[in-house]
């Protein structure tokens, strides 16, 4: 068995990668990801092949709401787990972090890991900053570390989390409905997909950046009929200007990655 230390295992990623990597043994992270000695206690008691580090503060409008709060998990949280790894287990093999799409800026064009970084939210300006101090940390040292870049991630037994404000827009009792700023295109991938991806990038050793995600873009308006549909809606939208956020995947695609090829509005019916 492969021993690996996970954080955020009670997360929709963290539980589905627990499924799907049936070889591991999971040693799983239960304290304060904010508070050194927690962190320091369970790197020393341990032995690891690799860390899975998915701990985050990740909706938008919690990030947005308690800024702070999701520095300190965010950034300090990652600060404290490399500087533990380092301290007390410099001999691991892999390091994941797992990072987002939202460090980069919109672009009409497929997104690679060399485009501009221009965080397009304050989620993704916490992630950058873990990233940072992963690079300036371990760029000369032993251990492997890998920053996936996660693009705009789903849960089949959670869909509708995704699109909580859009679903409540749409229950409302009004037969017509107006839905503004949707008009964006989208790059979704699923815990399943970005689960196996993270397995394959273990098996490769892959070190350094990476973009995970579909390479395949969804206009947001699609999904809205999907919903407005199932609800017997009938939507109309003030159209705003596009938004793009599609992943280059190329890297991953060098290692064979062959991901589903699910249909992402059909996906959310």
């Amino acid at each position: 068995m492969i021993n690996c230390g996970i954080t955020g295992h009670r997360g929709n990623l963290g539980k589905k990668f627990q499924t799907v990597a049936k070889n591991f043994k999971f040693i799983k992270f239960k304290g304060d990801i904010r508070k050194v000695k927690d962190i320091e206690d369970w790197i020393k008691k341990e032995n690891f092949d690799l860390i899975i580090h998915f701990a985050a503060i990740v909706p938008i409008s919690v990030v947005n709401k308690k800024y702070n709060d999701a520095i300190k998990v965010n950034y300090l949280g990652t600060k404290n787990l490399v500087d533990a790894i380092l301290k007390y287990r410099p001999n691991i093999k892999w390091f994941f972090y797992s990072s987002t799409s939202h460090v980069y800026k919109y672009s009409k064009k497929k997104i690679k890991e060399s485009s501009k970084l221009e965080p397009i939210s304050k989620y993704g300006k916490t992630k950058l900053m873990g990233e940072n101090y992963i690079i300036k940390k371990l760029k000369n040292k032993k251990i492997k570390f890998c920053i996936g870049r996660i693009f705009s991630i789903i849960d089949n037994k959670n869909k509708e989390f995704f699109l909580k404000g859009l679903i409540r827009k749409i229950k409302v009792k009004d037969k017509f409905i107006k839905l503004e700023n949707l008009n964006h295109y989208r790059d979704f991938v699923s815990t399943d997909q970005v689960s196996r991806a993270i397995l394959l990038l273990w098996r490769k050793k892959h070190h350094g950046i990476i973009n995970i995600a579909s390479g395949k873009k969804t206009n947001l308006k699609d999904i809205a009929r999907v919903f407005a549909k199932k609800n017997k809606k009938k939507i109309y939208f003030n159209n705003n200007v596009a938004t793009s956020v599609l992943a280059n995947i190329k890297k991953l695609k060098k290692y064979g990655w062959r991901q589903d090829n699910l249909n992402f509005v059909r996906y959310f019916q």
